[in-house]
């Protein structure tokens, strides 16, 4: 196993120094992560639009998030929800990585944070306003707000950082995206110091009716907390979720010149395309193990190097069967003896930060030696075979972890991290 040098000759070494995180678990990284070691689930019933007439009733939300605790009242009004979670997980990142912006060429310091939908709150609510009252009715800071690329360019304008800023649109795999894309800019000597993830704010009533209407999501409306079900027999779809999670990445010898607090080393990552349908995974889960071997690859790791996997697993039938037989492609017998668990079970899909939210496992279960479990699995599924974690956490060593990120129309990522050795 390879723990020494840049990533497969790759440029310089890539290390993790800090993360933020809003979830339906909790309002910091550490609460939310507290929350999934006990199998806890967010998923509730919708309260924040009538959802009488809807197929599917529940979700995960963020609770209790208070914007004015990171920005003023009139730039919360302003911002859409899924701009707001990012920055407050961007600035959670950031203290704990003890990065002080001020200090840093600004021109060296980038931003790579991701989303699959945008200020959706703020287009609905303004398209609302239209049909009421026409033209003007419409705020004209809806314009900007509702942009993806908002998001990483307030967290730059609130930092002040003047290097190279993007928003990665990748669907469910925007997270995993962020973060690859964040360290190869790392590698190629573009910066220094990189804050990287995903957010997403998209339980709305278009987007709730949509994926209902898609077949996508658990009707389990009489038991929310025991909806999402990856894995299991009996699983019929998933839940929606929201919220933000946000990395500092940064070059191993900028983070050890300034005694950063160094979490775990960027160890591959790669992509990859079904090339088969807009929304449904390929069966035979091809295309996704062909992102699992490539990160693989770039690591300079093999398949029994792997300690842990953080799946997908969304809890359809059709993406958790094509996982495991993904799982079982790129990694052959060895994936019969990794354990794979998905959190979603707990948290819901959050969508764009939804890779994100599983690289920050990764750190979690490589620093603690414990794994988060796949709660709700009861029924064993013949076409899923492996080791699920089920509903309990799991102490065990993790030197080398990895998670994966399947996109709608076939975008699949696979992201591996593994413990720092100086």
């Amino acid at each position: 196993m390879q723990h020494q040098g840049g990533t497969n000759g790759k440029g310089p070494r890539v290390v993790i120094t800090g993360i933020g995180a809003i979830t339906p678990l909790g309002l910091t990284w550490q609460e939310s992560w507290a929350a999934m070691l006990e199998g806890r689930s967010a998923a509730r019933a919708v309260t924040h639009f009538d959802a009488t007439n809807f197929p599917t009733r529940i979700a995960a939300m963020v609770q209790g998030f208070d914007p004015k605790q990171y920005m003023e009242v009139k730039e919360a009004k302003r911002l859409g929800r899924v701009t707001q979670f990012a920055w407050a997980a961007a600035r959670q990142a950031v203290e704990q990585a003890r990065l002080d912006i001020s200090q840093e060429d600004p021109e060296r310091v980038g931003v790579e944070i991701g989303s699959a939908f945008g200020a959706l709150d703020i287009l609905e609510e303004q398209t609302q306003r239209l049909r009421d009252g026409g033209p003007r009715r419409i705020n004209p800071a809806a314009a900007p707000a509702v942009l993806i690329s908002t998001t990483p360019c307030y967290v730059a304008i609130r930092l002040g950082i003047q290097g190279p800023v993007d928003a990665q649109v990748a669907a469910c795999a925007t997270g995993i995206v962020s973060i690859g894309e964040a360290a190869r800019r790392l590698q190629r000597g573009e910066v220094d110091v990189v804050l990287a993830g995903g957010a997403d704010a998209y339980t709305t009533p278009l987007i709730m009716a949509a994926f209902s209407r898609l077949g996508a999501m658990s009707t389990r409306n009489d038991e929310p907390e025991r909806a999402c079900r990856p894995f299991d027999r009996t699983r019929d779809g998933m839940v929606l979720g929201e919220g933000a999670v946000v990395m500092v990445l940064e070059t191993l010898e900028h983070a050890q010149a300034r005694g950063a607090p160094i979490l775990a080393e960027f160890g591959g990552y790669a992509l990859s395309s079904d090339a088969y349908n807009l929304a449904a995974p390929e069966p035979n889960g091809r295309g996704a193990a062909r992102a699992m071997a490539r990160a693989l690859t770039e690591s300079g790791l093999k398949p029994e190097d792997v300690h842990y996997i953080c799946a997908h697993g969304t809890g359809t039938q059709l993406n958790d069967a094509s996982e495991t037989a993904a799982i079982k492609h790129a990694l052959g017998e060895a994936a019969y003896h990794i354990p794979v668990s998905s959190v979603k079970s707990m948290v819901g899909h959050m969508m764009g930060a939804a890779g994100a939210l599983s690289a920050a496992v990764l750190v979690q279960a490589i620093n603690e030696g414990i794994i988060p479990p796949t709660i709700n699995y009861q029924e064993p599924d013949p076409q899923c075979d492996l080791d699920y974690v089920p509903n309990q956490a799991r102490r065990t060593r993790v030197d080398v972890a990895m998670c994966n990120a399947f996109g709608f129309g076939g975008q699949n990522a696979s992201l591996l991290l593994k413990r720092f050795e100086p």
